[in-house]
């Protein structure tokens, strides 16, 4: 049976991450906290961000950025940056 955590955004046990997503506390607070559901889910919302912001996640304020959305998605903040859609260049 795979192990379980009580899910921070859906608020309910659910099937828990495999391993920590990264290294050290935050990491680890993410492994007990997040379901593999919500965990993928955020992935992709975080490749869309990155995509239509054109980020480049090396850049301080880029990963800054990523973290807060993910703080806000994992607690169901209403100000989380929604997806807009690419728009084609002119």
């Amino acid at each position: 049976m795979s192990r379980q955590v009580f899910c921070r955004k859906y608020q309910q046990e659910m099937e828990a991450l495999d391993f920590a997503p990264f290294p050290g506390a935050k990491g680890q607070e993410l492994f007990d906290s997040v379901s593999k559901q919500a965990w993928q889910e955020w992935l992709k919302h975080q490749t869309t961000l990155i995509n239509e912001k054109r980020l480049n996640v090396f850049e301080p304020d880029a990963k800054k950025f990523l973290e807060e959305q993910r703080e806000k998605f994992f607690s169901n903040d209403a100000s989380l940056e929604k997806a807009e859609g690419l728009k084609p260049e002119a």
